[in-house]
């Protein structure tokens, strides 16, 4: 098959053919039919440092990703030959304290698909059956195989009810601009969006957003002024966080009323400082860090959201055969895209 392999400690991918996968007793082979780009593969594709620590080379790249089964091991029992499947991405295992708990979110030795073991980036993909999530058929395969970062949202989004309050979304990259989608098909009263970025922020009207501010073209007091006007001097119920810039990270905990939550799920790049008495304590808010998904309560979520209309259509902004793989990585570079997705 043809596959997006890492081959090398320095930047880039190599397009190559490779070994199909097989399926082993409780896994499954899925011919992919769309795989999208994901901030994770854009770190592996440049080699930075979090990267060279992590991976052993060679490895087939990607992890979001949905495809039609085509071969099932011995032991497989959850799917057949011919069913629409997702892949969560995280492998968990099953026996630590988390796991056992109905934390498997949070499992402390999970695996990463395309990170651990070989991914997505490929015509064929093995899978193990605990990871599978099977999709409707009538959702394109643009879209279903963004459910796993969808998934992000929505627990960022839905770590407690939104509907009839104000929402303040900080950074809209693809996951930031799927939390606006959620928040308006959920109810939110008033959603407010800051970026760095016009063309994001456009995206993010089209998803939903009542207020877009560029926080590049305003100084801090500004764009506080601005959101206060916007707020009647009130704050936001809820500040979803998804940037990781450090002075996004102050504007949601700015923003927010007393009383209210902030949702953490950007990376800021090294250590953020607090002024946790007035920022935090004093306020008397609720602070959520989330990563990835719950396992598989969000998943089962994000079917109803769904059902009930969620549109995303504006945020896969970008289609593209597996041979422009380049294009699509200078593209998440440039911040001019929502969503990419490759279609091997």
């Amino acid at each position: 098959m043809k596959a997006l392999l890492k081959t090398k400690p320095e930047k880039g991918f190599t397009l190559m053919d490779w070994p199909d996968p097989k399926a082993g007793p409780f896994e499954v082979v899925v011919r992919v039919k769309a795989t999208s780009l994901c901030g994770t593969d854009a770190h592996i594709y440049t080699w930075d440092e979090w990267a060279s620590h992590r991976l052993q080379l060679p490895r087939v790249i990607g992890h979001e990703v949905c495809g039609e089964v085509v071969e099932v091991g011995g032991e497989v029992s959850l799917v057949q030959k011919g069913d629409f499947v997702a892949a969560e991405s995280h492998l968990t295992c099953g026996a630590c304290f988390q796991c056992r708990t109905g934390q498997a979110h949070v499992c402390k030795n999970y695996q990463i698909l395309g990170v651990d073991f070989d991914g997505s980036y490929a015509e064929y993909v093995a899978l193990s059956e605990r990871v599978l999530w099977k999709t409707a058929p009538d959702i394109p395969p643009e879209f279903a195989c963004v459910q796993e970062p969808l998934g992000n949202a929505v627990d960022a989004a839905l770590a407690e009810d939104v509907t009839g309050h104000t929402v303040l979304v900080t950074g809209c990259g693809p996951t930031g601009l799927f939390a606006v989608a959620v928040s308006r098909i959920a109810g939110a009263a008033r959603i407010i969006a800051t970026d760095i970025s016009d063309y994001r922020l456009q995206l993010a009207t089209q998803l939903g957003a009542d207020y877009i501010f560029n926080a590049k073209t305003l100084s801090p007091e500004a764009l506080d002024a601005a959101l206060f006007d916007v707020l009647g001097g009130e704050g936001v119920d809820a500040a979803l966080e998804m940037s990781g810039d450090p002075s996004a990270l102050h504007l949601a905990f700015r923003t927010v009323k007393n009383g209210g939550r902030v949702t953490l799920f950007g990376i800021p790049t090294g250590q953020v400082c607090f002024d946790l008495p007035n920022e935090i304590i004093f306020k008397g808010i609720r602070v959520y860090g989330v990563t990835g998904r719950r396992l598989f309560g969000t998943w089962y979520r994000l079917a109803g959201l769904f059902k009930a209309g969620l549109n995303i259509r504006p945020v896969v902004t970008h289609i593209i055969p597996m041979a422009d793989f380049a294009r699509g990585f200078e593209l998440v570079k440039s911040g001019q895209c929502g969503k990419v997705v490759m279609l091997p």
